[in-house]
């Protein structure tokens, strides 16, 4: 049986592991909040935007959009995935959930061509162990708020490799922010660009053919989906490490708890014990 300040030192290393976690569950909440803001700010101006390419691309003629590189569909034999994780882990499932479903993807795609484009740390550590097709890496982008120039960086390496032809789609692997509970991971293909047909048609006044107007938008486009992406994965991993945190800090109280008990029944015996040596010195000295 432990002794009473082994107990308590237990005690003491718990209840300072409770105080880091209940900080980290503090900051998490802060962030979030941030974090939500700008996800939700960031919505309409997603739907907006597929809005305005659905009307263009209902205004440009098949043949002048059938020649738009990124509307280009081709036979998926070489694949771009983008697999979205965290920089950092103490985040429950968050990290382990992207990487299990770009695995699946992987291996139901096993006879394409496979380029992975890691965003976060937690991923790229992963495959770099595993010697994967590696074509671009980002390890700090999380790490501070996201800004649309990182977003605008990855659009241009997989813009500019599907316009050459070098892959023929662009899938990405996230998770998206559905409340602070829930976080829900999709696997998305950004390329080629699937217009959605309009569902109000616009008449708009072009200054330009809209087939040139859809093809400056189609970038455009494809940059907004990767950085809503990134807003989406950023809200649900301080959403996910804020209730890991709180489940850690709520374990804490329990094991707390229990030590105490112990430590309760090992100093009542250890009393006892003293109290039952007085009494048989006293009846021996009688």
């Amino acid at each position: 049986m432990p002794s009473l300040i082994d107990i308590r030192r237990r005690i003491r290393t718990v209840k300072n592991t409770q105080q880091i976690t209940r900080a980290m569950k503090m900051v998490s909440a802060a962030k979030l909040r941030r974090a939500q803001d700008r996800v939700i700010a960031a919505r309409p101006y997603a739907l907006s935007m597929q809005r305005m390419l659905a009307n263009v691309a209902q205004a440009a003629s098949e043949e002048e959009a059938s020649r738009i590189p990124l509307l280009a569909q081709r036979p998926e034999r070489r694949i771009q995935l983008i697999v979205m994780t965290a920089d950092r882990g103490l985040a429950g499932g968050f990290n382990a959930n992207v990487i299990r479903a770009a695995q699946k993807f992987i291996a139901e795609h096993a006879e394409s061509e496979m380029a992975l484009e890691l965003i976060g740390r937690k991923g790229r550590d992963f495959f770099r162990k595993r010697r994967a097709k590696i074509t671009g890496e980002a390890a700090t982008y999380f790490q501070k708020i996201v800004r649309y120039e990182d977003a605008l960086e990855v659009a241009k390496r997989v813009i500019e490799r599907f316009e050459k032809a070098e892959i023929d789609a662009v899938y990405l692997v996230v998770n998206h922010f559905k409340n602070v509970v829930t976080a829900q991971l999709a696997i998305e293909r950004i390329l080629p660009v699937v217009v959605p047909e309009p569902k109000v048609i616009i008449d708009y006044i072009y200054e330009q053919p809209p087939h040139e107007l859809l093809r400056s938008l189609l970038p455009r486009y494809v940059q907004s989906q990767i950085f809503r992406a990134m807003l989406e994965s950023s809200a649900a991993e301080q959403a996910a490490r804020m209730t890991a945190m709180d489940a850690a800090s709520s374990n804490a109280a329990d094991v707390i708890d229990k030590l105490t008990l112990n430590m309760n029944r090992v100093r009542q015996a250890s009393i006892t014990r003293e109290i039952i040596e007085i009494v048989s010195g006293a009846a021996a000295l009688d």
